[in-house]
């Protein structure tokens, strides 16, 4: 299947065609970590709402959520790819392995090689010119590489008031994502297989 974004957007991404992708490790830490304190993100998130496990919840901080990533990164855990102009982090999207998670994103538990893609943040200034379907694009052929068989995403309608960190319907069904089901009152489990990246 075509990625959406390389046929029906290109001609809007004045700030983005140059980007470079690279997933998040020790070796670039510290470009993800000026795009997460800077302005406009809620920097004591730090991406781990859905990993925390029940011990770590009980030192549910900015900074300790941070330390915790950070251990992830450290140990070598996939947990998602950086959008990078030059040499600066301008975007982000955790895209990892679903046991990697904890038990409150739904969907289906009985596909194995299932990989979540739970997160997007994009700097204002590269905003509205389709870099989500680029990291949908990305992040597909990272999970590919690392031997996923599905991804599995959590989006929400356009006018919901919260979760829209975690994309919308519309964007998903563009990239070819179908709808399996819903987790609470807000967010659509879809799932996309990617035998259709290897065809």
């Amino acid at each position: 299947m075509k990625c959406f974004v390389r046929e029906r957007l290109v001609k809007r991404m004045k700030n983005i065609k140059k980007l470079k992708f690279y997933p998040l490790d020790k070796t670039n830490w510290s470009v993800f970590e000026q795009l997460f304190e800077s302005k406009g993100i809620l920097n004591n998130c730090w991406c781990m709402v859905w990993r925390m496990t029940a011990k770590e919840k009980k030192n549910n901080t900015g900074e300790f959520r941070k330390t915790y990533l950070k251990q992830r990164v450290d140990d070598g855990v996939a947990v998602g790819i950086i959008a990078c102009d030059k040499e600066k982090a301008i975007g982000w999207c955790s895209i990892a392995p679903k046991h990697t998670h904890n038990s409150g994103l739904g969907g289906d538990s009985k596909l194995e090689n299932i990989w979540s893609l739970t997160c997007f943040f994009i700097l204002p200034a590269y905003r509205r010119q389709g870099l989500g379907y680029l990291f949908i694009h990305e992040a597909k052929k990272y999970a590919v590489e690392n031997g996923a068989h599905y991804i599995e995403a959590y989006p929400v309608e356009k006018d919901s008031p919260s979760y829209r960190h975690m994309g919308f319907i519309e964007m998903f069904e563009k990239e070819g994502f179908s709808h399996t089901g819903k987790k609470g009152k807000r967010r659509n489990v879809m799932l996309y297989d990617l035998n259709n990246e290897r065809k």
